[in-house]
């Protein structure tokens, strides 16, 4: 059974930073696609980066300069870290990752807001 479980968001001044973390049970990133996506009040679920089966990182555009997606192998985690950050980054963020299927985490809420 896969079980995906963020950890890491809350409320943060524009300009600010937060680190998301992902664990995962039943899946192993490295070889699992993970990637980080985003849902804004009244938008669609938007990618916002991923790391691909050679490992390369890669980042949306919005996003790109700003937030770094690494994972550790050795805990099976995955994080996302988001600095400079805008109030149109306010969102709840997923963490995903694909075996037979992509799988989804429940989501947390990120607030940036002064």
């Amino acid at each position: 059974q896969v079980q995906l479980v963020e950890s890491g968001g809350g409320l943060v001044q524009p300009g600010g930073s937060l680190r998301l973390s992902c664990a995962a049970s039943g899946i192993i990133f490295n070889i699992n696609l993970p990637a980080w996506y985003r849902q804004a009040p009244g938008k669609e679920r938007e990618w916002v980066a991923g790391i691909s089966t050679d490992g390369v990182t890669h980042c949306a555009d919005p996003v790109k300069g700003r937030f770094t997606i690494t994972i550790d192998n050795a805990k099976n985690t995955v994080s996302l870290e988001m600095n400079s950050l805008k109030p149109e980054d306010t969102a709840v963020y997923f963490c995903s990752a694909f075996r037979d299927r992509r799988y989804w985490g429940q989501g947390t809420q990120v607030t940036v807001s002064s």
